[in-house]
């Protein structure tokens, strides 16, 4: 385990409005997570894991209570502030991979050091041992259409993981591969892991959340330990 709390929610609550109702989506969201930790939260459809997979994300703010990441209070900053701590602290990987069509898997995974004006020597040198990393060295110079479904996925995960974030926030990881490429994918994850990396993952498949070493359950907005 590293040194402390990765995460951090005390009392977290989201509302929205629909016209004059108040729709209660986070209800006293209580989380904590260490670093070094691989983390699952399940939660069906509606049941408001991916509100807040936004908080967390620092992609959208509580209504109310408190949210460290990684030591930082995260409920008092504004939008500029949030979009660097999801450059430098947060490596995203989502159900559709994101990848831009045109670009090769090396152009795709450098994206983030260019927002980050890493030069592109370096940009390059990461890039290359982040796909290195995925197990993807001989794919560097294949576009996304040139790739299998299980292979894009390794392009994000090592786009996510190539400004070494503190936090590895994975929504639905599996959800559009066939069942071969989702476990060659969760091994990935577990691996990661092994090295160190805080991966939370988000996701509505019980057997895809037992890769992780702690599962929590989200349910009509509210928290609860397994």
């Amino acid at each position: 385990m590293g040194n402390g709390l990765i995460l951090d929610l005390r009392g977290i609550y989201k509302n929205y409005y629909q016209g004059k109702y108040v729709v209660e989506a986070l209800r006293d969201v209580s989380f904590q997570m260490e670093e070094g930790e691989y983390v699952a939260i399940m939660g069906p459809s509606g049941s408001g894991k991916s509100t807040l997979m936004n908080i967390i994300g620092c992609l959208d703010q509580a209504t109310r209570g408190s949210f460290y990441l990684d030591g930082q209070d995260v409920s008092k900053l504004s939008e500029n502030e949030m979009s660097d701590i999801r450059l430098k602290k947060i490596g995203f990987v989502f159900q559709s991979f994101h990848l831009l069509p045109r670009q090769s898997a090396l152009t795709n995974v450098e994206m983030p050091l260019n927002y980050a004006h890493v030069p592109r020597k370096e940009r390059r040198e990461r890039a290359l041992r982040a796909l290195e990393r995925v197990g993807l060295a001989d794919r560097v110079d294949f576009r996304p259409n040139q790739l299998s479904g299980g292979q894009m996925q390794r392009v994000a995960i090592a786009r996510a993981m190539v400004n070494n974030p503190r936090l590895l926030l994975a929504d639905e990881p599996t959800g559009a591969l066939d069942s071969r490429s989702g476990a060659a994918i969760m091994e990935l994850f577990q691996k990661l892991n092994e090295e160190g990396v805080s991966v939370l993952m988000i996701t509505h498949d019980a057997e895809i959340a037992s890769h992780a070493r702690r599962v929590v359950t989200i349910r009509d907005g509210i928290l609860k330990e397994e």
